[in-house]
Parts: structure tokens; C-alpha cells; sequence
């Protein structure tokens, strides 16, 4: 039975892999831009200004898809500002059914106007508790430090640092070739040493090596992407016939993806969504997730990339039950809420969603 779009939108959602500065609404971008005087935009239309977006993020190229972010970051520049995305952004997301999300950005971006790093988490922290109060998403803050900058072992402390305010990892970001996160290893050993998370852009931009190396060097609990795992794959009329060492590992070690269908398109990590290797990655047995990556770039929404999964892979309700539960397995989250999520919220939900579907049969 086909699920419908309502159906989907319904189904309890959790969301791992979202920027911050990749979801801002279009009207939001330019009453900040008018608010802190930025004349950047290339349009004050807030229609147009959301295709600009999109038009500019589906080039099938990495480097192309990233240049939108100039103009979000540029209106981000406040704490008023930047307490108000995160806020919108909880609001936004609790309406397409997303009970928890962790949301991911760079600090070191929003320091242009003077605000200091401290100053600008706590401003997205407050947007972020805000949001959990007036529309009951549940939410966790991942600090990115940046590939090509030298900065990622501030940003880990710092990471550390608000721990017990919502912050709940640690990532590393940017422009994945000519840049290894082997070379931020003395920040991923920090994290480590401070018994905290860490999840790795790997794998997107860039071959399974930076997979490798995001796992073996630097402890990667989970994965952003991993799309080019599929590299380390033998596979023979669309089966797999043997699997390399690398994804072995992944596999039996449970290290999840965090799989983001719809831009991977737009950034060439993958040719078409039919040609995404989610869903041999998902067959197989990966702890595999579906998140939205940018929602203002790549137009999309939780409920777009669940529709997307159903009509390219044929994904039941049931299937959509096991990602769900994949992803809040995967939370960084204490195990004790985690459970609660898994046995209060998540599966009581697909059970209301399959009761609604037999009654529509």
C-alpha cells in the first residue's frame, strides 16, 4: 500500500545530520540581512530567494553547494539572530514530526561582529531549549570544527566545555580532498579522552579512505554521509558479493551512516537517488539513518527524504520503524532516554501509523 504524504508526516521522526545554517527560512534570511544591514542577497523576494538556493545547492558538485552558506552565515552574526534560527529551526522540525534532532555548526563563522565562541553557542542553546519548551522537540547541539582551519582543538574544548548545557559532540566539516581529518587527530583524542561523541564528515566529498581514517584515526562514533563506503563493496548484478575490510568493520561494529538521499544528489556525492547505495547499504544490515542534511539548500524535509526512500527503494512502514529506531540507537544520548524514546514515543507511533493504515484497507 502506497503511503501517503500525511502518513508519512505523521510518523515519528528522528533526525541526526542537520546544519543550522543550512535551514533558515527565506523570509528569516532577509529580515536578519535588513536587521544587521547585510546588501549581499541576490534577492529580497522570499520565493525567489528559496529557488536561488536550491538552483545554486542541485549543481552535482560540493564546492558549488556550499556556496549559499555565505549569505546564511552572514545574517548569523547576532545572538538575537542566531537564538531565532535555532528556534525557528526547532519549530519547523517539530511540525514535520521530528520528536529529537541534533543540530550541527561551526562556531568559529559567527564571531565576524564580535560575538565570542561562548557567546554564540549559548545564543543557539537558548533558541534550542526555547523550541523544546513552546513545541516539545527534544534537541542536542554537535560543535564543528573546520577541515581547512586550524582551530579544531579549541572548538573540541569548547565542545567540552557545554557538555552539560545540550551540547552533545563533536564533528569535523568542510572540504573533505586535500584535507584528511587525521590531521585534526590531537582534537578527536581530546574528545576521546574526555569520554565524549564524535561523528566525522567522511566519505561525501571524498573516497572510503576518509572513512577509514575518520574511524581508525580519529574514533568516529558515527559517520556523516559515508556514501563512498560503497567503494569497499564487490558488488555483482546488484548484489553484494563480498565486502572489504573497511566495511566489515562498519558493520559489525554497528557504526551508523548518516545518509542525507537528496543532497547527496545535489552535491554529486551520487549521480541519482536509484544509483544511492542506501539501499544495498541498508539490505546489507548497515545501521543506516535518513536526515535532511540542509533543508534550505536541498528544499527538503524529513518527510521529503522518507517519501524519497519509499518511492526510489520501495521502503515499507515497517523499514521506516527500523531507521527511526536505528537513529535514536544512535542518539547521543544517555542510554536510559534513548530506550525511553525507542519504547515511549517511537514505537507507539508506528504502531497509531499502522492501525491508520489497516483502517484505510
Amino acid at each position: 500500500m502506497k503511503l501517503t504524504n500525511v502518513l508519512l508526516r505523521s510518523l515519528p521522526k528522528v533526525l541526526l545530520h542537520e546544519h543550522l545554517d543550512g535551514v533558515l527560512r527565506p523570509q528569516t534570511v532577509i529580515e536578519l540581512a535588513k536587521d544587521t544591514k547585510y546588501s549581499g542577497l541576490p534577492t529580497n523576494d522570499p520565493q525567489a530567494l528559496a529557488d536561488w538556493f536550491h538552483r545554486g545547492a542541485n549543481k552535482g558538485s560540493l564546492a558549488k553547494y556550499l556556496e549559499g552558506f555565505d549569505h546564511t552565515i552572514a545574517v548569523m552574526q547576532t545572538e538575537e539572530a542566531l537564538e531565532r534560527v535555532a528556534y525557528e529551526q526547532a519549530e519547523d522540525l517539530s511540525k514535520d514530526g521530528v520528536v529529537y534532532f541534533e543540530t550541527r555548526f561551526a562556531p568559529i563563522f559567527h564571531t565576524s561582529k564580535g560575538l565570542t565562541h561562548q557567546q554564540v553557542v549559548s545564543s543557539v542553546l537558548k533558541g534550542l531549549e526555547r523550541g523544546r519548551k513552546d513545541f516539545g522537540v527534544r534537541s542536542g547541539l554537535i560543535i564543528c570544527a573546520m577541515r581547512n582551519m586550524n582551530v579544531s582543538l579549541e572548538m573540541a574544548e569548547l565542545a567540552v566545555d557545554f557538555r552539560e548545557r545540550g551540547v552533545v559532540g563533536f564533528d569535523i566539516a568542510g572540504e573533505e580532498g586535500g584535507h584528511p581529518p587525521k590531521r585534526h587527530v590531537d582534537a578527536f583524542h581530546y574528545i576521546q579522552r574526555e569520554n565524549f561523541n564524535i561523528t566525522i564528515h567522511a566519505g561525501e566529498g571524498y573516497g572510503k579512505e576518509s572513512i577509514w581514517q575518520a574511524i581508525q584515526y580519529c574514533g568516529a562514533h558515527r559517520i556523516g554521509h559515508g556514501t563512498r563506503l560503497i567503494d569497499d563493496f564487490a558488488v555483482v548484478d546488484g548484489k553484494v558479493a563480498k565486502l572489504g575490510d573497511l566495511a566489515q568493520y562498519v558493520l559489525d561494529k554497528r557504526i551508523p551512516l548518516e545518509i542525507c538521499l537528496i543532497s547527496n544528489v545535489h552535491t554529486g556525492a551520487t549521480p541519482s537517488l536509484a544509483e544511492h547505495p542506501f539501499k544495498i547499504l541498508y539490505q546489507e544490515k548497515f545501521r543506516v539513518t535518513l536526515n535532511t542534511d540542509n533543508r534550505l539548500m536541498s528544499d527538503t524535509s524529513m518527510t521529503k527524504e522518507f517519501e524519497a526512500a519509499a518511492n526510489t527503494f520501495g521502503l515499507s512502514l515497517d523499514d521506516f520503524e527500523r531507521l527511526t529506531i536505528n537513529a535514536m540507537k544512535s542518539a547521543f544520548l544517555p542510554y536510559n532516554q534513548r530506550c525511553d524514546f525507542i519504547y515511549k514515543v517511537l514505537k507507539p507511533g508506528y504502531a497509531k501509523a499502522r492501525e491508520s493504515l489497516v483502517s484505510r484497507a
